[in-house]
């Protein structure tokens, strides 16, 4: 098997399409015959709950209890314990517990590398392990930073969400010079795009001219949809729930070019 990527998705902006890009992306690249792992490092548990598990504090083994495992030192629980799957999907699942690990974390020595020790010990049995992260640059993000050999930014075609986009690329330019000097950015993914409105293309051009000469604007744009939150309240992902609709489309399409980007 061949080397497996961890990808980081990332946004300290919430409502941008995270959770549903992870979901989807994992989703496209499982049809490519990949085998793909997805970690909710998010305390909202959004992720989690997308596969049906509405009540995730009700669950006995999470992120939480792996990463603590971590920090305390001591065995990790047997993987058929701590990883859910459903159909060709793996998760780690999450739930608001976690947020008391930035807490944890003040004190434990090599903090921003828990994570990455963490997935460790997964890698060899994925290609590609995706980690959906907080809205927010805190202790969590960082982790992911740290652990990731590439993070995907998604971006909607709002004035806020583009001007977000700069103190998230500091911060990854921050982890590459002290932590982890590997990680790159796969690009920028266009969510919740709607071609119709001046203001989309107008942010849309607002993003290309900042960032275009040196981080990838993918070619693919997910269209805002009410599919999606069908499919979510349906416990699926879009490409599942209405593959033939313009927003599963879409991240069929984005997960080919994922793919033929060198992924």
């Amino acid at each position: 098997m061949e080397k497996c990527k961890v990808i980081s998705i990332s946004n300290q902006k919430g409502g941008v399409g995270k959770t549903t890009t992870a979901l989807n992306l994992a989703y496209a690249l499982t049809e490519n015959g990949n085998k793909v792992l997805l970690v909710d490092l998010d305390p909202q548990s959004n992720l989690t709950m997308c596969f049906g598990i509405d009540r995730p504090e009700e669950l006995k083994t999470t992120i939480y209890d792996l990463m603590m495992c971590v920090i305390d030192e001591k065995e990790l629980p047997d993987k058929s314990k701590c990883i859910l799957s459903f159909n060709n999907l793996d998760l780690i699942p999450c739930s608001i517990e976690l947020s008391a690990v930035e807490m944890s974390l003040v004190n434990v020595m090599s903090r921003e590398v828990i994570l990455k020790m963490l997935l460790e010990n997964f890698k060899a049995d994925y290609d590609y392990i995706i980690v959906d992260c907080m809205p927010a640059l805190g202790m969590l993000t960082v982790n992911a930073l740290a652990a990731c050999d590439s993070v995907l930014i998604p971006a909607t075609a709002q004035y806020l969400s583009a001007k977000g986009l700069e103190l998230l690329l500091q911060t990854i330019v921050r982890v590459k010079k002290r932590i982890n000097p590997h990680i790159r950015i796969d690009g920028i993914l266009i969510t919740m795009y709607s071609e119709r409105t001046k203001l989309s293309k107008e942010i849309l051009n607002l993003i290309n001219d900042a960032y275009s000469e040196h981080i990838r604007i993918f070619e693919s744009k997910i269209p805002v949809s009410v599919k999606v939150g069908e499919a979510s309240f349906r416990y699926k992902s879009v490409i599942e729930y209405d593959p033939k609709s313009k927003v599963a489309l879409a991240y069929q399409d984005f997960g080919k070019e994922y793919l033929s980007y060198g992924n």
